[in-house]
């Protein structure tokens, strides 16, 4: 299902605005999609407003899309705490850097304010602030990568087509078929390089320069999960040499906190009868797994695999005030 809301509010009002409804090769063009993007923007908007899409035929026997309604005036905000979520959203695209998908967001929300009437528009928006105010949303503290705007924006351009994307990278050209992006201590590219076989590989955007988008659309692998690919790291960063089972046993002390956290979608965890939690999942990237367990200090211990071990214990102390 296509999943961008401000699109697929503009393909609305597309689609009303225009009498005889709009084509999949208008859609194409208005868009700057492919024919199989802009087929799955009129399966949403057909799934969005099922009663109000109607489907004609012009005199060339095409099939165009109609809305036969304005249903977009009901789609208004439901009170500050929606507004309050898209400005939080919008803060922390914001910091770090991601300024396409931030503009897009904020139109997404004039949008939906647009349609409050101006009282209940100017009361929302203060509620929203004075909330925003209370949890500190205005400043993210901690140390984040930085990385330049454009990088950004060609990277989502070139995802979205899917359109092959051209960059330097620690001074040499590369061209590749981008899939995805791991976020973590670092944010990684995920792609295929051309020309340099079937196995994915990962580029750090810090070190992305020059981005190019190049126009040239190319066949994603339908089989590939992003979210399966991500599974396979502790982190954002992957190594398939390390790829195995890990597992750690947080002292009686520190099982209630360890208990808390998620370390890994794939993760089990086990009570010992002396208190302790046993935490154990697959995944790859001992240094990004070190400096975690760093924080435990030594109420953590890695049984599994040697190699990590070996990598955190001489490190393990015991005079950290407080526990993650």
């Amino acid at each position: 299902m296509y999943s961008k809301a401000s699109d697929l509010l503009r393909l609305a009002d597309l689609a009303y605005a225009r009498h005889s409804g709009v084509s999949i090769s208008e859609i194409e063009g208005e868009f700057g999609v492919v024919e199989r993007t802009a087929r799955r923007m009129v399966a949403a908007l057909t799934a969005a407003f099922p009663h109000a899409v109607e489907v004609l035929e012009d005199s060339g026997r095409r099939r165009r899309w109609k809305l036969s309604e304005v249903p977009l005036a009901r789609l208004r905000l439901n009170g500050a705490d929606e507004l309050e979520a898209l400005e939080t959203a919008i803060s922390a695209l914001e910091d770090r850097g991601d300024t396409l998908e931030a503009r897009r967001l904020k139109g997404l929300r004039d949008r939906l304010i647009a349609a409050l009437p101006a009282t209940a528009a100017r009361a929302a928006e203060a509620d929203a602030e004075a909330v925003l105010e209370s949890h500190g949303q205005a400043a993210r503290p901690g140390p984040s990568v930085r990385i330049a705007p454009e990088v950004f924006e060609a990277v989502a351009a070139a995802i979205r087509g899917p359109f092959r994307l051209r960059f330097s990278y620690n001074g040499k050209f590369r061209e590749v078929e981008p899939y995805g992006v791991l976020l973590g201590a670092r944010r990684y590219l995920v792609c295929y390089e051309r020309g340099a076989g079937e196995t994915l590989k990962h580029f750090r955007f810090d070190r992305i320069e020059a981005p190019q988008v190049t126009g040239d659309w190319f066949a994603k692998n339908p089989d590939f999960s992003l979210a399966d690919h991500a599974a396979r790291a502790f982190g954002s960063f992957q190594d398939e040499r390390q790829f195995g089972r890990v597992t750690w046993r947080f002292l009686p002390d520190a099982a209630e906190q360890a208990a808390e956290w998620e370390f890994h979608p794939g993760q089990a965890a086990t009570r010992n009868d002396d208190g302790s939690l046993v935490v154990s999942f697959e995944a790859s990237g001992w240094l990004e797994m070190a400096w975690h367990l760093y924080m435990w200090g030594d109420a953590v211990e890695v049984v599994e695999p040697e190699g990590l071990r070996r990598l955190v214990e001489g490190w393990r102390r015991s005079d950290f005030e407080a526990l993650p």
